[in-house]
């Protein structure tokens, strides 16, 4: 298996610290507000990456962590309280702000189909370990306290910049201290912040605070996963300066920290990047409102490399359609033929299977190639439509289950429809039965039209005739 590491911008061999054991961790939501189709794509990409490791027999720890103190949540917080705010007041509103968006957010994992993390450590939990690890760089000559402030000595870092590929001293000729930071280099990063009026703070050895964003991932994948783990993930957004600053200060600690970093590419609306502004923000629960299947999101995502971009559009959706459509007629077809039919073992047949099972797992095994692994799917599902007659059927469906699970994905339900209607349906489809036993074709082919329009689609067979719904 050879995975991409965003840190040596190459694929290297993927060889685990532990023997058959890896540790994952992916940096979750900061919980201010509702979590959108983008959340959804990180979020599904290390989903997938998890499911396939355990697939391949390792086993995972996944950690994803939660932000639940931080700037926006304490702007929501204040825009809830109102003017007349206190400060515990101010903290009981971003606790329950944060409360609330961290339910909604584990509310649409679960619509997603997305599995629990093993651990989802908070912030505000990890608050004291936070303080001992920025003691421990206070120690070692690698942060300094600056009149109630604690930052990082960015000199102290001599690989400084090596993730995000930037020059340390391009980087500083571009940078200006903001008014009120007490900072020896313009590019030293905030581990502690002084507590500012009607903010949430806890007690340091520095005076009343908190943490700064960046040191909460490093205390916390350190405590769960060591000193040094095998695979750091998160959007490409968060390499510079999140991930930059997490490799400084981790080892800055003494620790060898993540080994493989993993990065996932952004996601835009119709060519444009996502925004409340622009009137193009589409949330989680707003798709699958609107689409009743979390498959056509996970379809458009797999059709795309994870380290690449990804465009959202109704006609795109559209096509994930037509190719859940292409699984759901598979099994529509395998469910109404003669159970004999499904225990019949065909040597051919088996070997076949196998060779679709190798190229899915080739493509995963080269830094997990989705669009690949998603085509052996196609044609395993083309190859059983050709071989009807002499399919293992039972055998293909339980491959296209067992892989399509890789994938979470559910390919033999068709999206829950409003209104079934399903007597209505039979009772259209007697109706034409007798029109075509009479041989009253017109008629016939009315009702066809009728149950059409209605998105229902009909197949006549020589067991008679069923029907599905046009996803």
């Amino acid at each position: 298996m050879k995975i991409y590491n965003s840190l040596t911008r190459t694929k290297e061999e993927f060889k685990p610290l532990k023997a058959g054991k890896v540790g994952i961790y992916v940096c979750g939501p900061t919980v201010y507000d509702e979590s959108h189709i983008g959340h959804a794509r990180s979020a599904y990409i290390f989903d997938v990456i998890r499911r396939y490791l355990e697939y391949r027999g390792y086993d995972v720890t996944f950690v994803r962590n939660v932000t639940d103190v931080d700037d926006k949540i304490i702007e929501k917080a204040r825009s809830v309280v109102g003017s007349q705010f206190t400060v515990d007041s101010v903290k009981k509103a971003s606790d329950e702000v944060a409360k609330k968006y961290l339910a909604a957010y584990h509310e649409d994992m679960a619509l997603l189909g997305m599995a629990k993390p093993d651990k989802e450590p908070k912030a505000t939990a990890y608050i004291p370990k936070m303080i001992k690890f920025i003691e421990l760089l206070i120690k070692r000559g690698a942060a300094y306290e600056a009149d109630g402030d604690v930052y990082f000595d960015i000199k102290k870092a001599p690989h400084y910049g090596k993730l995000s590929n930037q020059d340390l001293e391009k980087m500083e000729a571009g940078s200006r201290v903001a008014p009120g930071e007490n900072k020896h280099d313009p590019l030293d990063f905030a581990l502690w912040k002084k507590a500012k009026e009607g903010e949430p703070s806890w007690k340091s050895p520095w005076g009343m605070g908190r943490p700064g964003w960046h040191i909460e991932c490093s205390a916390m994948s350190s405590d769960i996963l060591g000193d040094e783990f095998d695979i750091h993930g998160g959007g490409i957004d968060l390499i510079f300066p999140h991930h930059e600053n997490e490799i400084a200060q981790s080892e800055g600690a003494g620790m060898r920290f993540a080994r493989f970093w993993m990065h996932n590419g952004l996601l835009t609306i119709n060519g444009e990047k996502m925004a409340k502004s622009l009137g193009n923000f589409v949330t989680i629960k707003d798709f699958l409102a609107k689409y009743r299947d979390a498959d056509y999101l996970k379809l458009l995502f797999l059709n795309v490399h994870y380290r690449h971009p990804v465009d959202y559009s109704g006609a795109k959706i559209t096509e994930m359609k037509a190719q859940k459509e292409r699984f759901v007629i598979l099994f529509d077809k395998i469910k109404r033929v003669n159970s004999s039919q499904l225990t019949v073992h065909s040597k051919k047949m088996c070997e076949g299977l196998e060779e679709f099972r190798k190229k899915f797992e080739e493509a995963m095994d080269d830094d997990f190639n989705t669009p690949l692994a998603l085509g052996a799917l196609f044609d395993l599902v083309t190859y059983a439509n050709k071989n009807m007659d002499m399919a293992d059927l039972a055998a293909v469906k339980k491959t296209l289950e067992g892989l399509g699970g890789v994938f979470g994905l559910d390919l033999s339900k068709a999206a829950a429809a409003e209104d079934t209607g399903e007597k209505d349906i039979k009772k259209l489809i007697g109706e034409r039965d007798k029109a075509r036993a009479a041989k009253d074709f017109k008629k016939s082919d009315d009702i066809r039209r009728e149950l059409a329009e209605k998105g229902i689609i009909l197949e006549d067979t020589k067991d008679g005739t069923v029907w599905r719904r046009k996803i």
